[in-house]
């Protein structure tokens, strides 16, 4: 898939894979698509919820070699 910008959240726990996301996001124009990568399993649950909250699409989401990988588009 492609995509405008990436964070990178391996390793951090909750919250702050989703505080680096909603920063990205802020800084980025509607209909731009950003890809995170995370390890904490709760990430699934939590960006899940996150898209849904802001608005924004959740347009796929994946689990390679223990790292979730999202893909969201702004809104």
């Amino acid at each position: 898939m492609n995509f405008d910008r990436e964070v990178d959240a391996s390793g951090l726990n909750c919250p702050l894979p989703i505080l680096r996301t909603k920063k990205a996001l802020a800084e980025m124009q509607s209909g731009q698509v950003l890809k995170v990568t995370a390890t904490d399993p709760g990430s699934v649950r939590d960006f899940a919820m996150f898209a849904k909250q802001t608005g924004n699409e959740l347009l796929q989401q994946s689990d390679e070699s223990g790292s979730f990988i999202f893909f969201m588009k702004r809104r």
